[in-house]
């Protein structure tokens, strides 16, 4: 009997599928191939861009991504913490399009057919596919935080997809009393950017410092540990002493309630009242990921060597949705990544030359003004997974001239992604 693989929510009809070559090219019989690419964060217009630029029109590339105008997630720490203006976040596809021929769909997926490999728009018809790229960012996965769901997203911002949120969460942070408490839900393993909620609570204690200096700010935590916790414990202890107080674990930061009406926070059984709450939910793959049925769990596996679905082998997923190894969940990682994925994609497509797949990851936070810290690896990919080679991090007590240069590489590094993203 044929397996139908038109797959909708919580199915898995699939799962053991594994990746196979693609000999045959769907698309041969009726022009160039196409690639449709959902998602036009650091994996998807990374992907779109190299497959139009180095296909030179062999190839048709669709980017379907519901915004006009894209605001990084990363950096967006900055811009609480003053360091940037939102508009600096902003980015435009009109590159993609005018220059590389991108055929670029503002429309939302919501779904995908398999067997007829066709991507469902949301403002009505389809876009057919020979290969599909997915580069969805994450979703939040429903009750992991006690008390909060999605309707109360505007009360206790997430502020953890770039936009309007985050502007949002620091009037929250400016319209706080003197003296006033801000509270974060950190989020548990694994999760977007590893270092992202302890440099957000840097940049809130440098907001504070200014505007705020008697105010407190408290972490709930269900982890006993986290990234580059030494450096941020450092900094913060340097920099605003007696202003954080960081709940983990094995001191109850697991055990969290939330009331967004009253804005309490309950760690433990301790009810605190709050004047400003960022709750970080637990995360899983954009859900388009499970709309097309190529989940385990909360992440969508795929092969390192060419980012290829385990379980379907027209589709490549890149950046946070992904289970892939070791690589964390970064805009740098889904760009890199990205990469791979375009050279098979051609590859399969047009017989052109595919290189072994090589990763590499930095992930760059500041503590204060001109105090830089960084982690990164450098990755390979092996059958069973991408595999960290060697890495590096930030030591605590660095001089001050380092920690400059480090914040300055990390300006560097956000223009340069940024211009390989977009053209």
């Amino acid at each position: 009997m044929k397996l139908n693989r038109r797959v909708f929510i919580g199915t898995g009809a699939a799962a053991a599928a594994s990746v196979l070559s693609a000999p045959m090219v769907h698309g041969a019989a009726h022009g160039r191939p196409k690639v449709v690419v959902v998602g036009g964060g650091a994996g998807g217009a990374t992907a779109a861009r190299y497959l139009a630029k180095d296909s030179k029109g062999e190839i048709d590339v669709t980017l379907i991504e519901p915004t006009r105008s894209y605001y990084t997630c990363f950096f967006s720490n900055l811009y609480i913490g003053g360091f940037r203006e939102a508009d600096s976040l902003a980015h435009s596809y009109g590159t993609l399009a005018s220059q590389y021929g991108i055929n670029v769909v503002h429309d939302w997926a919501v779904g995908i057919d398999r067997d007829a490999r066709t991507v469902a728009l949301a403002g009505g018809g389809s876009v057919p596919y020979d290969r599909l790229i997915l580069s969805p960012g994450i979703d939040f996965v429903d009750g992991a935080v006690a008390g909060w769901d999605l309707s109360a997203q505007n009360k206790m911002p997430h502020a953890y997809k770039g936009g309007s949120q985050m502007e949002l969460l620091k009037a929250q942070i400016e319209a706080m009393p003197q003296g006033g408490t801000f509270a974060m839900v950190a989020p548990p393993n694994p999760y977007r950017c590893p270092p992202g909620p302890y440099e957000r609570v840097s940049m809130v204690a440098h907001l504070l410092k200014n505007t705020n200096p008697t105010a407190k700010i408290i972490v709930a935590d269900p982890k006993p540990k986290f990234s580059k916790m030494g450096l941020f414990q450092e900094g913060w202890a340097d920099n605003y002493a007696g202003m954080v107080d960081w709940i983990g674990s094995d001191f109850g930061g697991a055990n969290v309630e939330v009331d967004p009406e009253a804005m309490t926070v309950s760690i433990d059984g301790e009810v605190t009242k709050v004047d400003a709450c960022n709750v970080i939910p637990a995360m899983k793959a954009g859900r388009i990921c499970e709309m097309a049925g190529i989940t385990e769990g909360n992440w969508a596996p795929v092969s390192g060597h060419t980012m290829q679905s385990r379980m379907d082998e027209n589709i490549h997923v890149l950046g946070d949705a992904t289970n892939q190894g070791d690589m964390p969940k970064s805009g740098f990682s889904a760009n890199s990544q990205a990469k791979v994925a375009a050279m098979a994609v051609r590859g399969a497509l047009t017989g052109s030359k595919v290189f072994p797949a090589k990763f590499s990851n930095t992930c760059w936070s500041l503590i204060d003004t001109d105090n830089g810290v960084k982690v990164g690896a450098t990755y390979e990919a092996t059958d069973e997974k991408i595999a960290k080679v060697d890495g590096f991090i930030s030591a605590t007590g660095e001089d001050a001239a380092l920690r400059k240069a480090t914040y300055e590489e990390s300006i560097g590094w956000y223009s340069g992604i940024t211009s390989d993203m977009f053209g």
